[in-house]
């Protein structure tokens, strides 16, 4: 809804608002690595106030317990985590009642800080479908560069990201001491590079001809999209819930990728045979019968 306003404005400027987004969300996670680091300055004289043996204020006593919470939040919790499973494992209220706080709580962070990501990749994709980049309108050397930009930027960034950054944080008080700025802040130096590169790739893909079969099929999942969301939503709650086959955490992580291919797989053959007879997915026509308030034709 939010996009909406901005569907006919110039690509130039789409890209503009979509580098402000990424602007916004970056000085927004500094400020909250900000807030850590002084957590962190507070605990440190805190703690070194107590080895002197000098009588610690309220504050510098919460100071030690609030630095201690971060880090235990940093590290597995065994008990956490079999109470965890085991609710996992229940049947559908159980899950159901579960999840409500951790919906709300997710949804309302997300929308605080998450929404300048979502808005600003968003707006790339307008800007680039006015473009013609998805419409196979560019040249392919345009593509083959672009595929280049994105894998010769992302890559390096993401491993710098993942050995410099994620990997340290399970010492969080040696990182923050060491880095003025979290990792995070500079997360949409990978996403974006990346996510350019492998959109380039499947450009190149579809108009090498090379494959036209799997093309087609993206095609049929692509126009069933909505269904085909939901749908890998309710096959894997129903294999892995307690409700249904319940195999939460009984794969190993490679294993995870057979149910990846194998939803893939299914969803590609019933989105094919599907769209022989129909004009829409099943949850596409509901969509479009309510949309329009009236039932649309659904057989071919």
């Amino acid at each position: 809804m939010l996009l909406f306003a901005f569907r006919k404005l110039n690509p130039k400027w789409l890209v503009v608002l979509a580098l402000a987004c990424v602007s916004i969300g970056m000085i927004k996670n500094q400020w909250g690595w900000n807030e850590t680091r002084e957590k962190r300055k507070d605990y440190v004289e805190a703690t070194a106030a107590k080895k002197e043996n000098k009588k610690l204020s309220p504050e510098q006593q919460g100071a030690i317990q609030a630095w201690a919470e971060i880090e235990k939040n940093q590290k597995p919790d065994t008990a956490q985590t079999n109470e965890h499973l085991r609710k996992m494992r229940s049947g559908y209220t159980t899950i159901f009642t579960y999840f409500i706080p951790q919906n709300s709580g997710g949804e309302t962070w997300y929308m605080y800080n998450g929404v300048w990501d979502m808005l600003a990749m968003m707006l790339l994709g307008m800007a680039m479908f006015v473009w013609g980049f998805f419409t196979n309108k560019l040249r392919t050397s345009t593509y083959a560069m672009w595929m280049l930009i994105g894998y010769g930027i992302g890559i390096p960034v993401a491993w710098i990201l993942f050995d410099k950054g994620w990997m340290n944080t399970l010492d969080m008080g040696t990182y923050t001491d060491r880095w003025r700025s979290s990792h995070r802040v500079f997360e949409e130096f990978r996403r974006i590079p990346l996510t350019l590169g492998h959109a380039s790739l499947i450009m190149l893909i579809f108009r090498s001809r090379l494959v036209p079969w799997l093309m087609k099929g993206f095609a049929n999942v692509g126009q069933m999209a909505f269904t085909n969301y939901l749908m890998q939503s309710i096959i894997c709650t129903f294999f892995f819930y307690g409700y249904g086959f319940g195999n939460y955490n009984k794969l190993y992580f490679h294993q995870l990728y057979y149910v990846v291919f194998a939803v893939w797989i299914f969803q590609m053959i019933f989105s094919a045979i599907w769209l022989r007879y129909f004009r829409f997915g099943p949850f596409e026509w509901l969509w479009r019968s309510l949309t329009y308030w009236r039932r649309q034709p659904m057989k071919k």
